[in-house]
């Protein structure tokens, strides 16, 4: 299988004639940029396996995945398992300087999106696929995992993020103000947020794709 995989991907790019530089040379932002791209794209074949279902259908269930919220959940989950050489990379994608942030997640969940990316888009040029699907199967297992453990015996998602419960009741006009200032605090200290979005079936909890959560600064769409 991993002899396959080289092949497919020397024979791309040879007709393509691309050669990249050492991954490690490129911005944090840009191993983000093609990362959310190979995520999103593996994300799409899985449920496109799952059977046939309208286009809606499929989007609805990719962006609930692909999300930044959820990516930044998965992030946290699987930052243990990274190799030192992959926690750099995490690093550098967390701390990247960007002047937009997600319309629908936090400052700090946004950062970490990022991070998640930029370390996929690392083993994606690193031609490191087996990591690769190993990071992101373990990914989705911290997603199917902890969400399981957040939901009551009805079903229902009860697990409700640090940020949520802090801005409950905040005037609209001070809640980004409010984000802000936490954010700068999490930054210090490393902390992560986490929410819960049930995809053991692929189940959509929010709509929101993380392809359209960023503006053109190079981490998504």
């Amino acid at each position: 299988m991993e002899k396959g995989i080289e092949n497919f991907f020397d024979y791309f790019k040879a007709t393509f004639r691309i050669d990249h530089a050492n991954p490690e040379s490129y911005s944090p932002l840009s191993l983000a940029y093609i990362g959310d791209s190979v995520f999103d794209l593996m994300v799409r074949t899985m449920i496109v396996s799952d059977g046939n279902k309208q286009t809606q259908k499929y989007h609805e269930q990719v962006s609930s995945i692909v999300c930044a919220r959820a990516q930044a959940k998965m992030m946290k989950g699987i930052k243990d398992s990274l190799t030192e050489e992959e926690h750099a990379i995490y690093k550098r994608g967390r701390n990247a300087n960007t002047n937009t942030k997600a319309k629908n997640a936090t400052l700090s969940e946004y950062r970490n999106a990022t991070a998640f990316e930029a370390v996929l888009g690392y083993l994606y040029l690193n031609d490191d696929f087996i990591r690769l699907f190993d990071i992101v199967k373990l990914a989705l297992d911290v997603l199917n995992n902890q969400d399981a453990d957040a939901s009551d015996d009805n079903g229902v998602n009860t697990d409700i993020s640090a940020d949520d419960k802090e801005v409950t009741d905040v005037p609209e006009e001070e809640m980004e103000t409010a984000d802000v200032e936490k954010d700068n605090s999490e930054w210090e200290d490393d902390a992560e947020d986490s929410v819960s979005k049930d995809i053991a079936s692929f189940t959509v909890i929010d709509g929101g794709s993380n392809n359209s959560d960023y503006e053109e600064d190079g981490s998504g769409d």
